[in-house]
């Protein structure tokens, strides 16, 4: 399918505007501010949503802000909660970069979306992003009855670096025993960082997330003696799948890293765990995060709340598994 006409626009108006500069010689303030300048044109705005709340949790280097957004029309009495980590290459993006990505999911699912905003790079070098993820998902688990959660739905999901954190929070959970998750929701996930494959290849350019970007964050999320086949940093690359939670793995036609979402839904249903995979035709990586601007990210994202909805509140995908099921959905 040809590139999304919406998408194909806000390409051409970023080239035109001069793109990203030169990569290389940004600083991370400089890029985290010109990330902003682009949420700031490109997220949903005014998503109706019941309450929002800003506040910090303790994290292991110190107090993690989060905010918890609750919607209008809850699809339980005891909240369902998606715990969310936001992309960035752990080292950009923030709660507000992801504000009207979380609100639509919160209001159309009838789930209450937790964000949370971890350290990042390069003050706070790997692993701290991925510590804190984790930290903050005990911690979310352990407080759910005081800030109105249900404890047994749970659900943890990211885009992009966040989608990998959020995988290997759900390895940390089964190997730690717990804390219990009941679903994985992943955005354009960095599932190997070292990854050769055909997408990362053929889109390397051009696509608005590109190879020099992804060199950049890793040169400052990375120490240059870590080894980029940790299963910490590369999920794909994690030694077993089975006892993982469900997964719903979203990723766009035009995307480097659209491959390796694949194969990480391939590895869970090897592994007999559900995972629902949906490549999105015509759109580029953030596509979630620029629904204002593209309306078929809009249509995903509603289709993606539905579907977290039904697993969340009916337990669908958990049904599915017990039941032998493995197979996945393929979108």
């Amino acid at each position: 399918m040809p590139l999304d006409p919406s998408a194909k626009r806000l390409l051409d108006m970023l080239a035109a505007a001069g793109g990203m500069g030169d990569i290389a010689a940004m600083t991370p303030v400089q890029m985290r501010e010109g990330f902003r300048r682009l949420a700031r044109m490109v997220d949903l705005k005014g998503v109706p949503i019941g309450t929002i709340e800003d506040d910090a949790l303790p994290g292991p280097g110190g107090p993690l802000p989060y905010r918890l957004y609750r919607p209008q029309q809850p699809a339980a009495q005891s909240l369902p909660a998606l715990v969310f980590f936001h992309g960035g290459g752990c080292v950009f993006g923030d709660l507000d970069t992801h504000d009207g990505l979380c609100r639509l999911l919160s209001a159309e699912s009838g789930c209450a979306v937790v964000s949370v905003d971890y350290r990042r790079a390069p003050e706070h070098r790997f692993p701290a992003a991925l510590d804190d993820s984790y930290a903050a998902t005990q911690w979310v688990a352990e407080h759910a009855v005081g800030l109105g959660l249900d404890a047994d739905r749970i659900a943890v999901g990211g885009d992009s670096a966040g989608g990998g954190l959020a995988a290997v929070v759900c390895q940390m959970a089964a190997t730690n025993h717990g804390p219990r998750i009941a679903l994985q929701l992943l955005f354009c996930p960095v599932m190997d960082v070292r990854a050769a494959t055909p997408s990362r290849r053929a889109l390397a350019e051009g696509y608005f997330l590109n190879q020099a970007t992804i060199d950049w964050m890793l040169q400052h999320y990375c120490a240059a003696d870590i080894d980029r086949e940790d299963p910490r940093l590369s999920p794909l690359r994690a030694a077993r799948f089975s006892g993982l939670p469900p997964a719903h793995i979203h990723t766009a036609e035009f995307d480097p890293l659209r491959d390796e979402g694949e194969a990480y839904a391939q590895r869970l249903r090897q592994a007999g765990v559900t995972a629902r995979y949906t490549c999105h035709a015509g759109l580029i990586h953030h596509f979630y995060a620029m629904a204002g601007a593209i309306p078929a990210a809009r249509a995903a994202l509603k289709t993606a709340a539905a579907a977290m909805r039904e697993a969340l509140v009916t337990g669908a995908d958990a049904a599915q598994a017990s039941g032998g099921g493995g197979n996945g959905v393929h979108g």
